[in-house]
């Protein structure tokens, strides 16, 4: 016998469970938003707080706020620059080796802080272990600078007067370690001269007694400098790199001013703490290659001295390893340490 089955009310059935099985579901999907939401969601979406491990006014942290300005545009996030200056740029680098590594949190990293201090300190707080190179900005020139009415007009003039007057002579600095201070040493060592290097805490007030004349000369990176060069306030000698800078191009370079062996640059970039997610990284570096790579930011950086570079993570992960390596003996070899 063949029994008939009810079709309506197995279909009233069959639909029940089914807007049961569909509500678990929505109610599962519901409950995974916030969490699908979290992960998929633009990044940056708070401010980033950018280290200047240098004193306001100097040329590290003038660096630092123009670059800042061209990331706000590139991240569409304020990029807020907090500086923590103290022993050649150590104290806010390793104030940054220590923070979250979420990319919310980077450095302004320079040839000092991820090179020379490591031979110059006994101990800096950090390591270069301690990063990741995020990315390039550019690689800068320095200048020696006097105040627009001192006696020497070149730096052959100069050089003559510090071998005739033995201590005479005196070289302001950022600070123990920094470019500057290197610059100097590597002035009295390769001129043969005698020069009291009187390190300041920060470049600004360092400009303000070479203009005075209360300190003979300054060799510090071209951009705070080039202003106040083209303005008249301070006279330019000589520029510290092998060819002429396009900013400052009827300055001679230290080599056709009778120190062929000179040459010194400095280079700086972006770090975040060691363990930063990639995803994260590449963003950053996405920015920051968007401001490498915009003319108009890029012709403004080189009207002050600093030549923007565009290079892959990996490509400036090698030059930093690479300078580290290069500054050491360099170092070595000038006799300068700090305690």
């Amino acid at each position: 016998m063949i029994k008939l089955v009810n079709s309506k009310k197995s279909f009233n059935f069959k639909a029940k469970k089914a807007c049961k099985v569909l509500a678990f579901g929505l109610a599962v999907a519901a409950s995974w938003a916030p969490c699908m939401a979290a992960t998929t969601a633009p990044w940056p979406t708070a401010p980033i707080t950018f280290v200047a491990p240098f004193s306001a006014g100097g040329g590290g942290d003038t660096l630092t706020r123009l670059y800042a300005q061209q990331l706000n545009l590139a991240l569409n996030v304020p990029v807020i620059v907090d500086n923590k200056p103290g022993a050649g740029g150590n104290i806010g680098t390793s104030f940054v080796a220590k923070a979250a590594p979420d990319g919310q949190t980077v450095v302004f990293g320079t040839s000092g802080t991820m090179g020379t201090n490591h031979f110059l300190y006994k101990r800096t707080g950090y390591s270069i272990n301690d990063f990741e190179p995020v990315a390039m900005f550019g690689m800068t020139g320095l200048v020696l600078v006097v105040a627009k009415d001192a006696p020497y007009k070149n730096l052959g003039e100069l050089i003559a007067f510090g071998k005739s007057n033995p201590g005479k002579l005196s070289c302001a600095s950022d600070g123990n370690g920094t470019a500057s201070h290197i610059a100097c040493a590597m002035l009295q060592q390769k001129a043969g001269i005698e020069v009291e290097h009187i390190p300041y805490k920060g470049s600004s007030a360092g400009y303000i007694d070479v203009r005075s004349q209360r300190v003979s000369f300054f060799i510090d990176v071209t951009p705070p400098l080039t202003p106040q060069i083209k303005e008249g306030s301070l006279r330019a000698l000589a520029v510290t790199m092998k060819k002429r800078i396009p900013a400052l191009p009827d300055v001679p370079t230290f080599a056709e001013s009778g120190l062929p062996d000179y040459e010194l640059f400095a280079w700086d970039g972006v770090f975040a703490p060691k363990g930063t997610p990639t995803a994260r990284l590449d963003r950053l570096h996405e920015g920051i290659q968007s401001a490498v790579k915009n003319p108009e930011f890029s012709k403004n950086m080189m009207d002050r001295g600093t030549m923007l570079q565009a290079m892959t993570r990996e490509d400036f992960r090698a030059l930093v390893r690479r300078e580290y390596e290069r500054m050491g003996p360099v170092v070595k070899q000038l006799g300068v340490t700090i305690d």
